[in-house]
């Protein structure tokens, strides 16, 4: 305990410029989800978490409509995950988090983006094990007791729960989250979550300096500009 919460993952920005490549990457992902796991959202929980958030993140009803659409007609594309790890500017470790139906291409993608900013892509869990794969739960708050109390009635496995500057954060195991979700909505009532995600939270932090700001800035701008990447994560103390 006592360790601050940060979410070090890279959001997708809202502008008007780049709406059209966020909603391209939920309708991909939701279309994954839909396909692998059924398109009832009842029966699917990852699929019911994924409309969840991408509704939070103003996605329009008809994008979430079409890409589940697609996975009930059975056709379409034949997405694969795929991760890649490494170290970026100054050191930091790096997990990108891909879906992609041209391996090579992305890949190719992937890698021109630490070679061209003198990063070094690594090998699988080279830079994972660093990190913790947990589901984030944050709301108003200022008792952190009350709710280790009612994680720990629903027998949740809590790894983290913090607060900070009227602010409640709770981290569980990522396979843990509907049971917490569904916990802390029965414990408090009219709880309204600022976040709730499944991410990669890292271990340890590392400072850029700036002189290797501008070269940081540069690699994770060209990894979100690649078709395939979904998420980035990084343990960068900018």
């Amino acid at each position: 305990m006592g360790r601050k919460f940060e979410v070090r993952k890279v959001a997708m920005a809202k502008t008007a410029a780049q709406k059209t490549k966020v909603y391209s990457k939920y309708g991909k992902e939701i279309y994954v989800v839909a396909k692998n796991g059924g398109t009832d959202p009842v029966a699917n929980l990852s699929l019911k978490r994924l409309i969840e958030k991408a509704k939070k993140d103003q996605v329009p009803a008809h994008v979430i409509e079409k890409a589940i659409d697609k996975a009930a007609g059975g056709g379409g594309e034949d997405f694969a995950p795929a991760r890649y790890e490494g170290f970026g500017p100054g050191g930091c470790m790096v997990i990108v988090d891909c879906l992609t139906d041209n391996v090579n291409r992305t890949i190719t993608d992937v890698r021109n983006c630490f070679t061209k900013t003198d990063s070094k892509l690594g090998a699988q869990n080279s830079a994972a094990f660093m990190f913790d794969h947990l589901a984030i739960f944050t709301f108003k708050g200022d008792d952190d007791e009350v709710v280790l109390e009612a994680l720990m009635e629903a027998d949740v496995d809590i790894h983290d729960v913090e607060v900070d500057d009227g602010m409640v954060t709770a981290l569980v195991p990522h396979t843990e989250f509907f049971k917490a979700k569904t916990a802390l909505n029965e414990s408090f009532d009219g709880i309204e979550f600022d976040v709730e995600e499944i991410s990669w939270v890292p271990q340890d932090t590392k400072d850029i300096n700036e002189e290797d700001m501008p070269t940081f800035e540069k690699f994770m701008d060209m990894l979100e500009d690649c078709e395939d990447v979904q998420n980035i994560y990084h343990n960068a103390n900018v």
